[in-house]
């Protein structure tokens, strides 16, 4: 056991907390019995304060064991720290994949559990948590429960989402999709503004995968301007414009490494402005046979990228708004980032299907916006602006990707909320399990 400085991905807030690190599940059960507040954490890729408690943050990384696999149903029970990228590099060339993948490789099951992440599938699979058939739960009162839709179903729904507050995940089970190949068929849309865009989508409902770079930089009749990229997994005898899949597996691409924190100037408005039009002009309309990592992972090849906002960290900013009012709210919202010149070169946008399972989980139907921003005084007033849209039209924020929403946003936009209390009070009389998240938006 150890003090030191933790953060999420997004380096702010940085917190000194007790950094708890048992090497078994007997160690995990014997470590949390003795702490009065204590918050799992996974690989900290949650980018704000969801994993950070400074009296015991405990560290599920060393519960990383495959326990059950069939290989026949697919259906997988491993321990909660097990990190996705592990999960890949085994089953992947054995032709399965997860149901669902956000877009980093560098998660624990646990923590894709706890945050009910979502992927470029999500207008036809749902979220993460729709796949997953059971777990067993390490509550604050003591015990550990088994939860499944049909054993502890409210435990179950309001752990789904429930960024670690209801206990500990030990482990999971949870079932992987078929795949023949470790490539995809991917076609890429340019779209001239907005509405190109969302009908880009519209057309894409029967595309397994889609996703949108959008210019939150550019004004006038080129507002919204995207690059769409859509994908399948590419079957063993697949063809595109006459050629098959490539026989060989995707060859291991070299990582690249952000060095040092990059000064502010770097991503100043003229300089993203000139990537946004570079980046839309240089890609090329078309099919392609793509790698799986390139496809779901491209960050991924850039070590420490969290680096390139400097050492005031960054804000990550996702929202969804429904399917009705939407456009006019991303609109809105792209206006008011366009005029302040503060726009994010990552700027992703998806179509959503249906609301997710969890109590707290993100998704609803319709659009979600992410946008970057290095973390300055005046990047929070202009967030505050993003949030008076995104309240107005019936949206709500992502917690696994925020480091400062206010607690009257959380409570007006998730109905589940007094619910979540109420489940979490069962089986954590004490409120044991706490975050620096759960304490800013009054979550317990």
């Amino acid at each position: 056991m150890t003090e030191i400085s933790l953060s999420g991905w997004g380096r702010l807030p940085v917190a000194a907390c007790r950094l708890l690190v048992p090497g078994t599940a007997a160690a995990v059960i014997a470590e949390a019995k003795g702490e009065t507040s204590l918050i799992a954490r996974g690989n900290g890729r949650a980018y704000g304060d969801a994993a950070l408690n400074r009296a015991a943050t405990l560290s599920t990384l060393k519960l990383d064991r495959l326990l059950a696999f069939d290989p026949i149903s697919g259906v997988l029970t491993a321990e909660a720290g097990l990190l996705l990228s592990d999960l890949l590099a085994l089953f992947a060339p054995r032709g399965w994949f997860p149901p669902v993948t956000p877009g980093t490789r560098f998660v624990t099951l646990g923590g894709m559990l706890a945050a009910d992440v979502h992927g470029k599938n999500h207008h036809r699979d749902g979220s993460f948590g729709e796949h997953v058939l059971g777990f067993e739960l390490l509550c604050g009162d003591g015990e550990r429960r088994r939860c499944s839709p049909r054993e502890n179903p409210e435990l179950f729904h309001a752990t789904i989402g429930g960024m670690g507050l209801t206990g500990i995940v030990m482990n999971l089970t949870l079932r992987l999709r078929r795949i023949e190949s470790s490539w995809m068929v991917q076609e890429t849309l340019r779209c001239r503004d907005l509405d190109e865009a969302l009908a880009g989508f519209a057309a894409s409902e029967s595309w397994t995968y889609s996703v949108a770079w959008i210019d939150c930089l550019a004004r006038g009749r080129d507002r919204g301007r995207a690059v769409l990229y859509r994908g399948e997994h590419a079957g063993r005898d697949a063809t595109l414009e006459g050629q098959a899949v490539p026989a060989a597996p995707p060859r291991r691409k070299p990582t690249l490494r952000v060095p040092v924190d990059l000064p502010g100037w770097v991503l100043n408005g003229t300089a993203m402005a000139a990537f946004n039009a570079l980046y839309y002009q240089r890609a090329r309309p078309g099919g392609a046979f793509i790698d799986i990592e390139t496809f779901f992972y491209p960050l991924d090849a850039i070590t420490a990228w969290n680096r390139i906002y400097g050492r005031r960290g960054f804000l990550q900013y996702q929202c969804v708004v429904p399917l009705e009012g939407g456009r006019d709210a991303l609109l809105a919202l792209l206006e008011i980032t366009s005029r302040a010149r503060a726009g994010s070169f990552l700027a992703v946008l998806k179509q959503f299907g249906a609301r997710g399972s969890g109590l707290l989980s993100f998704p609803m139907p319709g659009y979600t916006l992410a946008l970057d921003f290095p973390a300055t005084a005046e990047i929070f007033a202009l967030l505050q602006q993003l949030d008076l849209v995104v309240a107005a039209c019936g949206g709500r924020l992502y917690l696994a990707k925020d480091a400062r929403m206010g607690a009257d946003l959380m409570r007006d936009s998730y109905s589940n909320l007094d619910r979540f209390r109420d489940v979490c009070r069962e089986v954590d009389p004490d409120q044991r399990f706490r975050s620096l998240l759960s304490e800013r938006l009054h979550l317990r």
